[in-house]
């Protein structure tokens, strides 16, 4: 007769390997850092800004001159004629002029920095 021998005590049973969570947590903590630090930020505008809208899509990326609805200008931390003197030595030249702006008010801005030898200038706007 055939005898089964059973143990007499049972070995715990098998728990499957579980994924390592932490590094991978590690690395998505390195990643945002990375790009939190990489990334560029745009500057503020400092007067209460409303852009006109165009139907162009060019992005702008040059340093924007800010123009108030009064005409107050703003060229980084520099502010009137420094900014506007500052504005026209950068090439090219972003203008982020308030839409409620005169034109009239725009266009002697223009041919000021035209004096003062600004070449390439664009308007910023947004799309509608």
């Amino acid at each position: 007769m055939l005898s089964r021998r059973l143990p007499l005590i049972a070995s715990p049973p098998r728990r499957r390997m579980r994924e390592p969570v932490v590094p991978m947590i590690n690395v998505v903590f390195l990643l945002l850092i990375f790009f939190l630090m990489t990334a560029q930020i745009a500057p503020q505008a400092p007067f209460d800004m409303t852009l006109p809208r165009a139907l162009g899509d060019e992005a702008l990326t040059a340093v924007p001159l800010f123009v108030s609805r009064d005409g107050d200008l703003a060229y980084g931390p520099l502010r009137g004629t420094e900014a506007l003197a500052a504005a026209a030595a950068d090439a090219p030249l972003t203008i982020e002029a308030d839409a409620r702006l005169e034109a009239a008010q725009l266009a002697r801005l223009l041919a000021e920095l035209g004096r003062l030898g600004a070449a390439d200038i664009q308007l910023a706007t947004v799309r509608p």
